[in-house]
């Protein structure tokens, strides 16, 4: 008989940043200071280079993969037990990453761009078919990069179980008064990966 190892899930959960943005950003820190599980918080190389612009996502994606792997060894987790997610443009990098194979037990998705501002048809939807994670989105219901219905037509495409929380009156910066109701939202959602009850 092969022995099981208990693993904590999500051992750890890995942050990335936005398209305009970096590590720094003030809800990435505050999810790290006062999260209950390790968060790793990463810069995407343009970011590091000083670059204003983003590299292409294949690009984005290599990096985040080698983050993975930097952020696992250091805090002492199984990669495979990770948790991922981000603002913006980052959270839409973990979830393509997990689409193509990515392993991971959860996807937070902080205002995730679900189209560029005022181009409705570019829509950024194309893997959730590959999506199989429990899959937390929070936005703005102000946010001009998806509206709730907008977001209601696309996430039944998402394999795994899904959670919506709208954010009322904010847009796709959430002020900071938003920040501990966002957390406790990021919160509850990792316990109930911990607990196999993800809705």
């Amino acid at each position: 008989m092969t022995a099981v190892r208990a693993v904590t899930v999500p051992s750890a959960l890995l942050l990335t940043h936005g398209a305009g943005g970096d590590s720094s950003h003030r809800l990435l820190v505050a999810l790290q200071e006062q999260l209950e599980l390790p968060v790793w918080r990463m810069d995407f190389p343009y970011r590091k280079a000083g670059r204003g612009f983003p590299d292409r996502a294949p690009k984005l994606i290599e990096a985040l993969l080698t983050e993975v792997e930097v952020a696992s060894d250091t805090l002492g987790v199984d990669p495979e037990s990770m948790a991922f997610g981000g603002r913006s443009m980052g959270g839409r990098i973990c979830s393509m990453a997990m689409a193509q194979g990515m392993a991971a037990v959860g996807l937070v998705a902080l205002s995730y761009p679900l189209h560029p501002v005022g181009k409705p048809d570019r829509l950024r939807v194309e893997h959730f078919g590959d999506l199989a994670v429990p899959t937390l989105f929070v936005s703005g219901d102000r946010d001009p990069f998806g509206t709730p219905d907008e977001f209601a037509a696309h996430v039944g495409a998402i394999a795994g179980p899904v959670r919506q929380y709208w954010l009322k009156g904010q847009g796709h910066n959430p002020k900071p008064e938003c920040d501990r109701e966002i957390i406790g939202v990021v919160a509850e959602f990792l316990s109930s990966l911990k607990a196999g009850t993800a809705l």
